[in-house]
């Protein structure tokens, strides 16, 4: 594998942050090379509060990706989440010139149904198609060269506020990284761990992350609904600091050991131990008084998601059910909660299709920063041939032209 070949995805968290190194092959298989982690502690609920310590937070998770897989990074495709993520669908139609379907007639539809009202302090994201209609034929993929005088298209766009965005960027910059894209992270866990059949059939993507859960919705291979709640495991975490009287990083560790979304699934005689504050002796607490204190927090997140998905009119169209992805989504009893809250079918979605460093990256904690790489790797094959990466080339290559455009567009209008 030569080193040009290789793509970085960057997952900054509220809780962690993570950059894996790798490449995709012909056989749509991702090679994982290396792989780099860190703590953070820049951001609340998924956005950016503290650029330095954030900045700080990601050059080490680089060093040890970089140290890994022997490489430099220059570029990175890295997500985005928080609650000022906005969604809608939309709508557009135009008069097909020519009588034939070409390129431009296929942008002009896309530029009709991007024009929607919008926010000054808002910028689109994503505009992704969810089906061309052309003369009342519909569901079509891609209808470049079809006959016809009349061309519709349905999209889902995705809107994020421009400060966070931005925020984003400059701690990427002042990193020395470039931006090759930014994705939705729920759009990227969903290219990790959701098959081709689950998305046709019907599938919501729960990623419950360290301070926001991101929804994703997909029906006939499409993405219909996207949303993110501002609750996720930190919160879990503050309950069971405040509920055991411990410090919030012995917290975390009980609640990755021992956490139990459902206390029925505890047995009585279970104890655990929880380090005092204040110098104070260990104590020895009962399992089940610590699931008494998760279950309520994870079954709420839950509730909100269901809500979320009635509300936007899809929880019945979930024929594949929904897929549990994110860290917190590891603790013990997560599924069978969920299977009772939403009434469908759940699974615990692990990155898919994943080589070279797969043991590493084999768990639904890593399912971003590996979609952001599958993202990333999927833009370059289809932007240019050959699909050579930016990750340890030149700064100065010229891909991506009008991400980069976009990029300076958003300083331009916050500065």
């Amino acid at each position: 594998m030569g080193k040009s070949d290789l793509i970085v995805g960057l997952d900054i968290g509220t809780t962690k942050i993570c950059a894996v190194v790798g490449e995709m092959t012909d056989e749509g298989m991702v090679e994982i090379v290396g792989i780099g982690g860190s703590i953070s502690t820049g951001l609340r609920k998924g956005v950016v509060v503290n650029i330095e310590q954030t900045v700080q937070s990601v050059r080490k998770a680089l060093e040890d990706a970089e140290l890994m897989a022997g490489c430099e990074i220059h570029a990175v495709y890295v997500g985005i989440a928080g609650s000022h993520i906005m969604s809608m669908n939309s709508h557009g139609v135009i008069a097909v010139k020519g009588g034939e379907v070409d390129q431009s007639d296929i942008e002009r539809a896309l530029d009709a149904a991007r024009a929607v009202p919008i926010a000054t302090d808002r910028e689109v994201i994503h505009t992704l198609p969810q089906e061309f209609v052309v003369d009342e034929q519909r569901g079509i993929i891609d209808p470049l060269g079809m006959v016809g005088v009349r061309l519709e298209v349905a999209v889902h766009i995705v809107t994020a506020a421009i400060s966070s965005a931005q925020n984003i960027i400059r701690t990427c910059q002042k990193a020395g990284l470039e931006v090759a894209d930014i994705s939705l992270e729920a759009l990227a866990s969903a290219k990790a761990v959701l098959t081709s059949e689950e998305r046709e059939i019907g599938v919501a993507l729960v990623d419950i992350g360290g301070g926001t859960t991101d929804i994703a919705v997909f029906v006939n291979g499409a993405i219909k609904h996207t949303c993110v709640l501002p609750l996720g495991g930190q919160n879990l975490t503050n309950d069971i600091a405040f509920g055991l009287r411990t410090s919030v990083k012995a917290a975390e560790n009980i609640k990755l050991k021992y956490g139990c979304a459902l206390a029925d699934m505890v047995e009585v005689d279970e104890t655990i131990e929880v380090i005092s504050v204040g110098g104070r002796e260990p104590s020895r607490l009962s399992r089940r008084m610590l699931a008494d204190i998760c279950e309520p927090r994870m079954e709420e997140i839950l509730y909100l998601v269901d809500q979320s998905l009635i509300r936007a009119g899809f929880k019945e169209m979930l024929g594949a059910g929904v897929v549990l992805t994110g860290g917190t989504a590891l603790i013990e009893g997560c599924q069978e909660l969920a299977e009772q809250i939403f009434n469908v079918p759940t699974r615990i979605g692990y990155p898919r299709n994943v080589g070279g460093l797969k043991d590493v990256v084999n768990s639904p904690k890593f399912a971003t920063a590996v979609g952001l790489l599958r993202y990333g790797a999927e833009k370059e094959m289809g932007g240019q041939s050959g699909g050579s990466s930016k990750a340890v080339s030149s700064k100065d290559s010229n891909m991506f032209h009008d991400v980069i455009a976009r990029m300076k567009r958003w300083f331009s209008e916050v500065s």
